[in-house]
């Protein structure tokens, strides 16, 4: 390298740590405006990304209009999806996924994965939908005998660019799905997953692929951390990975708790995820999301435009659906609780109670003779009414029923999935066991969490679950021992652990889903083949005469939780004040800046991690400690210089992070004037390399040392392959 090449790179690193140190606005994306995607793409591919559609199919026609906007602009535009788009709605749940596929078909996508929803209908349907596929399926981790069930990678080439995508799916289907559907099926769990995906990293690399997009159906949920089937667990465990594409989790994010870069959009098209790469150096630009909508309370205030043809394809079919679901059959006067957390998934529910309180009556109606009290016998088995009780996952319910008219789709977006109502006779003990088993998470969310009928039980989610041995091909552990439930009555009568006790529930449970090991190996058990929501229906148009009144209006206190302690958090200059639990991610966001001022930093917390800051607003997250916490937002004035912060030093030079508010200065100048010549891109590599500035500052650090030495020496040898002798930075005293 020659003195006047080392002397513009001498300059251009002390200019861009200058501008480190100014903030930058951060740009802004609502989603009435184009704001987003202004400017030209020439010689750009953008990656437009979904996840976990859930049947919100005019959400295609967002994403359909955001590819043609793109490609109107220059760039080259691929559409992927992360997984979970055949099912949640009846638009799709009604065709068992194949309208989802029609519509991914029209919105045009080149790329998807599988989620564990793909499979609700069986692995036959999934199949056949598939066939009509217009888009690449690709799924690494799932297997029919020895072979995958779908190609595992598929790689785009544009020019000289090569952007191979791999597929993964997470390991829980095996027991999110009704196992009966899915036999012969086998699905990679544990540190198979990371040694399957890099596989398939290296087979890409080896290809000649410049990037590597992960696109995965894994999700950051704490129920997936003990095995290691997040994510971010995946991306720890492996080496090559640009970006990981990421859903299941219902997660709105543009990178991982710790700087992983993994994004998802959230959950029925509420974003759009974007991913930017230049063509020229082959690399990842910039990757964000854009929101289809912007509320005023419960009102959309604007979105974004969509595709007309995909938008009319996507309303014939809802139309379809209202004629045949859209009737008026009942009136409920209270909202009914559908939601994921606080809801079915942490405590119990009204409208857990309710379509406990269903099916129970369905098969308890269907067995009795004219007055007398109902027995319910299989075999030589046989239980009287006082020892049938019901359970339902938590999981299985998918939306709430908002008080008013109520609808036959209303209730099948309730409970879409076609089960069938199922009773399995079990002991005591055994109805002890399913129940300590599926609340092993509380309070965190799980999906087994249990919606109970007729069981009256304490909690005590202060203490620990003493795990067990794995379930058999399941991802759930069975108790050691019972600590937390405790069973206080049944129907009103005592709890006997050697009773037989008939529950009645779903399909799904019964053939040992979630957390029911238990339940799939009972004594003896039937299906009745009543479709969930039917008995449903017909609960509330019988014995409740098409009214859900008030008595629905609270849970009726089956359920008696024991939690840990909470901590305030109180926050000045902004909101995310309250409650919360030792461990708890909480989440504050500073108010406007004050006129002609703009945020400086947040004071009073340690581990905390911007997820977006400008001179209008920040927002962040940490992690809850045991003992209240006070957050204070400071200000300084727009004219002056920010104070010197080291972590937004390590955030723009090492990882060229969004961390802190100063990084979007660098960010905006490396994109609209390094990138554009040849000597600003070396010196966005020299720069990402190696920074004087952050080794004075952390040079006596061990693990700093060994990860700048890391980015140094491959720095170093990518000079050497472009001929460069020597590098400024080659003899750095550590």
């Amino acid at each position: 390298m020659n003195r006047k090449t080392r002397r513009v790179l001498s300059a251009l690193l002390a200019v861009v740590l200058t501008l480190s140190l100014c903030p930058w606005a951060l740009a802004d994306f609502p989603a009435d405006t184009r704001a987003a995607v202004e400017g030209d793409f020439t010689g750009k591919t953008v990656i437009l990304h979904s996840n976990d559609v859930h049947g919100e199919i005019m959400g295609y026609a967002y994403i359909a209009a955001l590819k043609t906007e793109f490609r109107n602009r220059g760039a080259s535009v691929i559409l992927a999806d992360a997984g979970d788009f055949s099912q949640g709605d009846p638009t799709v749940s009604l065709s068992k996924g194949a309208t989802a596929v029609s519509m991914m078909n029209a919105a045009g996508y080149d790329v998807a994965t599988l989620g564990n929803h793909e499979f609700d209908f069986g692995y036959a349907q999934l199949m056949s939908n598939l066939q009509g596929a217009q888009f690449h399926a690709i799924c690494a981790d799932v297997f029919n005998g020895e072979n995958t069930v779908l190609p595992a990678t598929w790689t785009y080439e544009n020019g000289g660019l090569k952007i191979g995508f791999f597929g993964m799916e997470t390991p829980e289907t095996q027991t999110k799905v009704n196992p009966g559907l899915i036999q012969g099926i086998r699905f990679l769990s544990k540190g198979d997953v990371y040694t399957c995906a890099q596989t398939q990293i290296d087979a890409l690399r080896a290809d000649g692929a410049d990037i590597v997009v992960a696109l995965a159906h894994l999700g950051v949920d704490s129920e997936s951390a003990p095995d290691g089937h997040r994510s971010v667990d995946m991306y720890a465990h492996t080496n090559g990975i640009d970006i990981i594409l990421d859903g299941h989790s219902h997660t709105v994010m543009t990178a991982g708790e710790n700087g992983e870069p993994v994004q998802s959009t959230g959950t029925k098209f509420a974003n759009v995820g974007v991913v930017v790469i230049d063509n020229a150096s082959e690399q990842i630009q910039e990757h964000y999301l854009i929101p289809t909508k912007v509320m005023d309370g419960d009102t959309v205030a604007s979105e974004l435009p969509k595709d007309a043809t995909v938008a009319a394809a996507a309303q014939s079919i809802i139309d379809q659906v209202d004629a045949e679901y859209g009737e008026v059959f009942a009136r409920s006067e209270v909202l009914l609780n559908g939601e994921r957390a606080p809801g079915n998934r942490t405590q119990e529910t009204n409208l857990g109670d309710l379509i406990t309180d269903a099916i129970v009556w369905k098969v308890l109606d269907v067995n009795r003779v004219g007055d007398a009290p109902a027995t319910l016998t299989v075999g030589g088995t046989s239980v009287d009414e006082n020892h049938v009780v019901g359970i339902t996952n938590g999981g299985g319910i998918r939306a709430s029923i908002q008080s008013g008219d109520v609808t036959r789709r209303d209730l099948n977006t309730v409970l879409p999935f076609g089960n069938t109502v199922s009773v399995v006779f079990v002991t005591g003990a055994e109805l002890l066991e399913a129940l300590e088993a599926s609340t092993y998470a509380t309070p965190e969310a799980l999906g087994g969490y249990p919606q109970t009928f007729g069981i009256e039980f304490t909690l005590d989610a202060t203490k620990p679950y003493d795990k067990g041995d794995a379930y058999p091909e399941s991802t759930y552990y069975s108790p050691a021992s019972i600590q937390r439930v405790t069973i206080t009555a049944v129907n009103g009568e005592p709890f006997d652990p050697a009773a037989t006790y008939a529950v009645v529930t779903n399909n799904f449970c019964a053939a040992g889903g979630d957390t029911y090991y238990v339940f799939k190996n009972a004594s003896a058990q039937f299906d009745t083949g009543i479709v969930m929501d039917e008995a449903l229906m017909d609960y509330v148009v019988g014995p409740l005469n098409g009214v859900i009144s008030s008595a629905y209006a609270e849970p009726r206190g089956d359920q008696t939780i024991i939690l840990p302690p909470t901590y305030a958090v109180s926050v000045t200059g902004g909101s995310g004040s309250g409650d919360y639990r030792e461990g708890a991610e909480v989440s504050i966001t500073a108010d406007a800046a004050p006129d002609g001022q703009v945020f400086d930093r947040w004071t009073g917390a340690e581990n905390l991690t911007f997820t977006s800051g400008d001179s209008t607003s920040a927002e962040a997250v940490f992690t809850m400690p045991a003992g209240a916490v006070t957050l204070t937002a400071t200000y300084r004035s727009a004219s002056s210089t920010p104070a010197q912060r080291q972590n937004c030093y390590v955030a723009t030079a090492v990882y060229g992070s969004y961390d802190c508010p100063q990084v979007w200065t660098l960010r905006r100048f490396r994109d609209d004037v390094l990138s554009q010549t040849w000597y600003g891109r070396l010196f966005i590599r020299a720069y990402y390399a190696v920074s004087p500035t952050v080794i004075q500052l952390f040079g006596e650090n061990d693990w700093f040392q060994n990860f700048f030495r890391d980015r140094l020496d491959n720095f170093v040898a990518d000079l050497q392959e472009d001929g460069f002798e020597n590098t400024p930075y080659q003899d750095t005293d550590w």
